[in-house]
């Protein structure tokens, strides 16, 4: 009769059905108990041990005899307390444990000059500083001039900060974007030069392909990955390489 009801405030099922046997017999013996419950004599004793600890039975000898009987239901009300007052100390610590891991992470891929347009909204919808790693100053590139004008001025309204970590290369070869992109810069080592970059800023990594000193390829690739622990993580490693770069 109250056996579902038992056991969503946490009794097992035999449990639930020794309680409920209790209820009916008061003070009684493990025979009777096995016999009104229906559960195996062994079992009712692991059962009432249970309900002993958890305060709803318990046991009194009568000539020699063990036996055992309920307590108060009144009791099952001080348990769902009890249970509210553990899960509110350890709430604060579980929200935590959730917000930290990621439920709202992808991954896609922007082609082409079109892409990397989409790629220069994202770093404006987020509002926050743009790290770039092994950066190739592509800004320069023609077929990106008259938007990026359009870009750069949104970009300073919106106070989003760049840090750059060039490729070797660009001091070199392609000055004129340290102008354009304004400190803070550092280079990196000859030896580190590569034909890709990662940008991070807000809870994306942008992969670059298809990169070269003041320029796009034809074709270029971007993969784009939204993920705030990814990117987290990735702030990490520019720091740690930013703080040994030597300065410009």
């Amino acid at each position: 009769m109250y056996q579902e009801l038992l056991q969503k405030l946490g009794l097992s099922l035999n449990e639930s059905r020794v309680y409920e046997a209790l209820l009916h017999l008061g003070e009684t013996n493990v025979s009777k108990i096995s016999i009104k419950s229906k559960v195996h004599r062994r079992n009712v004793y692991d059962s009432i041990n249970k309900l002993i600890e958890k305060g709803l039975a318990s046991e009194t000898f009568v000539k020699g005899e063990k036996l055992f009987k309920p307590i108060d239901p009144e009791r099952l009300k001080e348990i769902i307390k009890e249970k509210e007052t553990e899960l509110e100390y350890s709430l604060q610590d579980m929200k935590k444990l959730y917000k930290s891991v990621e439920s709202d992470a992808e991954a896609y891929f922007f082609r082409g000059i079109e892409g990397f347009k989409n790629y220069l909204q994202l770093i404006l919808e987020q509002k926050q500083t743009v790290y770039f790693m092994g950066a190739k100053g592509f800004w320069l590139d023609p077929r990106l001039q008259h938007y990026l004008r359009h870009f750069d001025k949104q970009r300073k309204e919106r106070g989003i900060k760049f840090m750059h970590l060039f490729d070797h290369e660009v001091k070199e070869q392609k000055p004129e974007i340290l102008k354009l992109v304004g400190k803070p810069y550092k280079f990196l080592p000859k030896k580190y030069s590569s034909a890709t970059a990662v940008d991070i800023f807000g809870d994306y990594v942008v992969t670059f392909v298809g990169v070269k000193p003041g320029e796009l390829y034809e074709e270029p690739l971007q993969f784009v990955l939204k993920s705030k622990i990814l990117a987290d993580g990735y702030r990490k490693f520019f720091q740690f390489i930013w703080n040994n770069c030597k300065n410009s």
